[in-house]
């Protein structure tokens, strides 16, 4: 309930328009849901991520998470903002890759034959002055919000 509270207060934040700008963006989740859950399944990703966006609406980042099997997992990409005409709402979409998912888990994301696993993460999300969250899409998985402040 705390979590989707501060989330809540982070959409009522973000009312104002953003101006293009670079700017940096400190997140973390505060909720995820599996689409089929199991109950290996975690639901608390502890994620932390640092996201750099640039004047042009490229962003790079990275985010350290416990992954669905609660293993320590990190996802290095970049990607691109788009934004919705002058409001607070935009899409996002990154690439980049993903490590952590190991032993009986291996198998759980395409691609980890060697331990890191191509991956891409389209999301919507709106964002204010000062904070910003979004609604991910990971796969066939799960969905997961994050909120963050903006500098």
């Amino acid at each position: 309930m705390t979590r989707l509270l501060i989330f809540l207060i982070s959409v009522f934040a973000a009312s104002a328009a953003y101006a293009n700008e670079t700017r940096w963006l400190l997140q973390t989740s505060v909720f995820t849901s599996h689409h089929n859950p199991k109950p290996e399944h975690n639901n608390d990703q502890k994620l932390v991520g640092l996201e750099y966006t640039r004047e042009n609406d490229w962003v790079v980042g990275g985010a350290s998470f416990l992954n669905s099997f609660s293993q320590r997992s990190a996802y290095v990409y970049t990607g691109r903002h788009f934004d919705f005409g002058p409001g607070p709402v935009f899409a996002k979409v990154t690439g980049g890759l993903m490590h952590g998912y190991r032993g009986e888990y291996r198998d759980k994301i395409p691609l980890n034959h060697l331990g890191v696993a191509p991956a891409i993460i389209p999301a919507v999300g709106v964002r204010g002055q000062y904070v910003s969250s979004e609604l991910s899409f990971l796969g066939a998985a799960a969905v997961m919000i994050t909120t963050g402040l903006q500098f």
